[in-house]
């Protein structure tokens, strides 16, 4: 056997999901004897068995994927419940086994998987859908790019043409409901678990309490990095509006049209508000230069 043949049987192995007990399969998807296979690459030993040694790897594959997927998600898991949490957890790694160096993106597709496979979410799958979709966007805004900042005094000069970029790690999301505090609510319950365990005091785990109903209501948040840290930031539908046309690289006095255009809003209200955005925007390091907003800065100075 290769190399390259012998490293493929054993990942197919390793990535085959576990029995309901938690043990490696008998049986192949063709039925042959999965003891046979790993003889055939895997030498015995004085207390172990080819199958056992095997065993070993891919059990503590899963175990590993497993506990990874649910630090990611740990308010998915108190919305749904523990057991629900794992067989969900379960089908989705068969379907999107780790192929990446690095568990930072096992659950990349997990929010797309979810949106096609509610059924593992059971009768609160639209609210698992959006924590889902929120806690990812957290582990994005952790760790993306963040470019120099444009100031106040560049905005100032901009006329209605120019383009304004936003920051990488900041992402906008649109929620059916209100799943921000439920969020910040286990994620803060974990990190108060880790500190109380760590002296030896007994507590709970945070997804063993009760999750409140959470009714559905609109919802826009901006989810960014400030400081290190990530941050929820709520938003009027307008200012949403307004980010995401200028993210989808639309003009200035287009973004502008675009978040206004169902507004019900005199000009001076308008400006206002679009005054006190700019500025908080500007105050969060959210707004970055263009290529073409670098151009025109560097117009202007000439």
């Amino acid at each position: 056997m290769s190399l390259l043949a012998f490293q493929r049987r054993m990942m197919e192995d390793v990535l085959r999901p576990l029995t309901a007990d938690e043990s490696m399969q008998a049986r192949c998807a063709d039925g042959s004897s999965v003891g046979d296979r790993a003889a055939a690459y895997i030498k015995p030993n004085r207390h172990l068995s080819a199958f056992e040694r095997l065993e070993i790897y891919n059990r503590q594959y899963w175990f590993r994927v497993m506990a990874a997927l649910a630090e990611d998600f740990p308010a998915l898991e108190a919305a749904i419940g523990h057991a629900r949490f794992e067989e969900l957890s379960r089908q989705y790694l068969a379907a999107h086994p780790s192929r990446s160096f690095t568990l930072r993106n096992l659950g990349s597709s997990l929010p797309a998987w979810l949106s096609d496979h509610r059924d593992y979410a059971g009768e609160r799958a639209e609210l698992a859908l959006d924590v889902a979709r929120l806690e990812w966007t957290y582990a994005e805004a952790f760790d993306l790019a963040e470019l120099p900042a444009i100031g106040a005094e560049e905005i100032a000069a901009l006329d209605t043409d120019a383009r304004l970029a936003l920051q990488p790690h900041l992402r906008l999301l649109e929620l059916r409901y209100p799943v921000d505090d439920l969020v910040l609510k286990v994620h803060q319950g974990r990190r108060s678990w880790i500190a109380t365990n760590s002296t030896g005091e007994e507590t709970r785990h945070p997804t063993d309490e009760e999750i409140p109903e959470v009714q559905p209501c609109d919802t826009w948040l901006a989810v960014h990095r400030f400081d290190l840290s990530v941050y929820y930031k709520r938003l009027e539908w307008e200012e949403y509006e307004m980010l995401t046309a200028l993210a989808n690289g639309l003009s200035l006095g287009t973004a502008l049209e675009t978040a206004f255009l169902h507004a019900e809003l005199d000009p001076d209200e308008q400006s206002a508000r679009v005054r006190d955005w700019f500025s908080n925007w500007t105050e969060l390091g959210w707004l970055c230069s263009s290529p073409r907003l670098t151009a025109a800065i560097s117009e202007r100075v000439l």
